[in-house]
C-alpha cells in the first residue's frame, strides 16, 4: 500500500486548507485511515482517524475546525481544515493500517511522506 498526500501550503490564521491522501496498491486491505501531524519539537499527534465503517474521531485541539472524510471505496482520505491557527503548523502525514485478514502483506501499517502546513499569524 502506498499513500500520497497533497494540499499543504502556507495560509494566514483563520484561513482554510484541504489535504488529500490517495492510497494505491492493495487498498482493500486498509482498515483505519488517519491524519497525524508533527510540529517541530513536539510529539506526533493523531489529528483525525476514520474507520472502515466511517466512524471518525478527532483530537480535541481540532474538533469543530477540522473535518475528515473517506470516500466510499475507502481509497481516499481528506482533511478539511478551517479556522486555522499558528499552532496547527506542522508536517501532516497520512496513515493507514492493515486489515488483519490480509496476512499476506508484510507491513502492519503504512505512512505517507507528509505535506507541510504553515499557518502565519
Amino acid at each position: 500500500v502506498r499513500l500520497v498526500e497533497s494540499g499543504g501550503g502556507l495560509v494566514q490564521a483563520g484561513g482554510s486548507l484541504r489535504l488529500s491522501c490517495v492510497a494505491s496498491g492493495e487498498t482493500a486491505c486498509i482498515s483505519v485511515m488517519a491524519w497525524y501531524r508533527r510540529a517541530p519539537g513536539k510529539e506526533r499527534e493523531n489529528v483525525a482517524a476514520v474507520t472502515f465503517d466511517g466512524t471518525i474521531a478527532y483530537a480535541e485541539s481540532v474538533k469543530g475546525r477540522f473535518t475528515a472524510s473517506r470516500d466510499k471505496y475507502k481509497a481516499t482520505l481528506t482533511l478539511q481544515m478551517n479556522s486555522l491557527k499558528p499552532e496547527d503548523t506542522a508536517e501532516y502525514y497520512c496513515y493507514a493500517d492493515r486489515n488483519p485478514d490480509c496476512w499476506h502483506l508484510h507491513e502492519d501499517d503504512y505512512w505517507g511522506r507528509g505535506t507541510q502546513v504553515t499557518v502565519s499569524s
